[in-house]
């Protein structure tokens, strides 16, 4: 059992400061687990959000050290014994109390979403699915809603980027729903201008902090461009269209 040394942010949106704390940790302790130590022993008010434990709710994201983490699935023998751990709330999105966040606009970006959309005939039961069409799918349906890459999102993270990009999450979303063989909806139009796709510079950040190691890049939003591009952009399309009429 060790003495270590903590700074938790404590204050609003307003106002607040990093406040020091010791707390002594255990062989097998995690981030969270020290957050409910100091709560319970030193800091009663202190107020941090979580559910499963189990890297499957989302629920704890936080910022450690500077990096946006999962408080649960963050082991304390990955930090040096003399390193001070600083614990701060997501960076990207309004501070209700302590290490919690208003991640409301997330799900006001996902409102705007064309939900999915089957045709009649694609519900029957007889409908086949290639297996690789379901390993497309399922590789954007491991998302936990952390959102920890809408946090590290730099468009995001910038108050104006946040009233023209839907966010990676979202791409993400989107992109599940665009490359499902029974979906009818047409949504590149929203793609561009609702979700804003054009505002992602291909960073990779949001991909390196998943905690489900989601391709959100590669798999999600560059081929969403791509989409995105051969509707409005190609010139070859944009003639084909004009002769034959097609969207």
């Amino acid at each position: 059992m060790k003495d270590r040394d903590f700074k938790i942010y404590r204050g609003d949106n307003e106002r607040g400061e990093l406040v020091n704390y010791k707390c002594k940790v255990t062989e097998g302790m995690v981030v969270l687990d020290v957050i409910h130590r100091i709560q319970a022993d030193q800091a009663n008010d202190l107020a941090c959000r979580w559910n499963c434990k189990a890297g499957k709710c989302g629920s704890c994201s936080i910022e450690i050290n500077g990096k946006p983490r999962l408080a649960c699935m963050t082991r304390m023998n990955e930090f040096d014994d003399t390193e001070k751990i600083v614990i701060t709330p997501l960076k990207s999105f309004p501070v209700l109390k302590d290490i919690v966040t208003d991640v409301s606009w997330n799900y006001e970006q996902n409102k705007k979403i064309i939900p999915f959309s089957p045709s009649k005939k694609d519900k029957e039961k007889d409908f086949v699915m290639m297996q690789k069409d379901v390993d497309r799918v399922q590789h954007f349906r491991k998302c936990i809603e952390c959102y920890l890459c809408q946090n590290m999102c730099h468009v995001v993270r910038d108050n104006d980027g946040k009233k023209n990009f839907s966010g990676p999450r979202f791409m993400t979303r989107l992109a599940s729903l665009e490359m499902h063989p029974m979906d009818k909806a047409d949504r590149i139009g929203d793609i561009r201008d609702v979700h804003g796709s054009g505002m992602c510079n291909i960073t990779r950040c949001c991909t390196e902090v998943c905690p489900e190691e989601i391709q959100i890049t590669d798999d999600a939003i560059i081929p969403l461009k791509e989409r995105v591009i051969d509707r409005f952009y190609d010139p070859v399309m944009i003639f084909f269209r004009k002769i034959f009429g097609k969207n």
